[in-house]
């Protein structure tokens, strides 16, 4: 009997083994710092500082308020749009997906699945019917960025929350009866309720007849607590990682392991790396409005949102890297 459904040819499901041979080259297996509550508050930070890098300009008044947010999510998180004009929705954009490639492998056509479109054709023709607005060269955005910080500042976190309760520990008491131990129980309660004066039985603290060189209780001294303490250094770390981003997404930062006087050939170093990428990303996106302005008779431009961005490099007018060929 024929299945109704056969299975493509070359299909592998992808189950546990698979799924943990992908993630393990990622993470060792017994980590998993995608799959946490901080992991995905670091997504969310990271995205919102990236974001705010770079303004677009004179946005159409159809683009704002909601719509505005869902623009700057899809191209910083998928790395491009595809803007058009129809009858229904007037001069709008979508993500989609690209197809096709002329002479030099650039896309010709851009397809839109978006079930609102009922009735509608979702392929457009790039230069024809649509343009497409990109951050970068490569059609792709900048989540590969976000989620490689995110593990490492969630992977930190872990270690963060689990030095600062290892330093709350700081000595032991052994009792040699229930009755003392309770009591000790008693006393440090009253005394992290805040009692200035704590009493308690005196007998207690007697030697047992029986044993009179043992003590009563018990006293486990951690003097190498101060030593051990590396929350502040793992504080620094963090900061370090986050100065790191920022030179990644272009917000000039110094670095926070700089201990002595820096020098003013290494700020001028640092100025020009946390702006690489940024340059990159406003030429490409500079080049591709370019066109998107010129087909649908607007005036889109983006800004650098922090200052040094513009004068931290010389920026070539390189707007028609995106021109239709002949």
């Amino acid at each position: 009997m024929s299945r109704k459904y056969p299975r493509p040819n070359g299909y592998m499901p992808l189950n546990y083994e698979q799924i943990n041979n992908v993630e393990g080259h990622l993470q060792p297996s017994m980590m998993k710092y995608c799959n946490s509550v901080t992991f995905a508050y670091w997504q969310r930070s990271l995205f919102q500082r990236a974001i705010s890098t770079i303004e677009f300009k004179n946005l159409p008044d159809e683009w704002s308020a909601s719509v505005r947010d869902f623009f700057y999510w899809c191209v910083f998180s998928y790395g491009y749009v595809g803007v058009f004009d129809i009858d229904k929705f007037g001069l709008t954009f979508q993500p989609g997906a690209l197809k096709g490639f002329d002479w030099y492998y650039q896309p010709t056509e851009f397809i839109v699945a978006n079930p609102k479109l009922k009735g509608m054709s979702g392929r457009f023709k790039i230069h024809d019917d649509c343009e497409i607005i990109k951050l970068t060269p490569d059609y792709r955005g900048i989540w590969d960025i976000i989620d490689y910080y995110a593990m490492l500042l969630s992977a930190l976190d872990s270690g963060i929350n689990q030095s600062i309760v290892n330093s709350k520990f700081a000595y032991m008491l052994g009792a040699k009866n229930k009755a003392a131990a309770e009591t000790i129980k008693k006393i440090f309660d009253k005394i992290a309720s805040g009692e200035p004066a704590v009493v308690f039985d005196n007998s207690l603290l007697k030697n047992d007849t029986q044993s009179k060189d043992e003590p009563p209780y018990n006293f486990l001294e951690r003097s190498n607590l101060k030593q051990s303490y590396l929350t502040t250094d793992q504080l620094m770390d963090r900061s370090t990682l986050l100065s790191s981003f920022d030179a990644e997404i272009g917000i000039t930062s110094l670095p926070y392991n700089k201990k002595e006087r820096l020098v003013t050939a290494e700020a001028e170093s640092r100025t020009q790396d946390s702006t690489a990428r940024l340059m990159v990303w406003k030429e490409t996106l500079d080049s591709s409005l370019k066109l998107v302005n010129k087909m649908f008779n607007q005036n889109i431009q983006t800004v650098f949102t922090y200052e040094g961005g513009v004068n931290s490099g010389t920026i070539k007018d390189n707007t028609d890297r995106n021109r239709e060929l002949p």
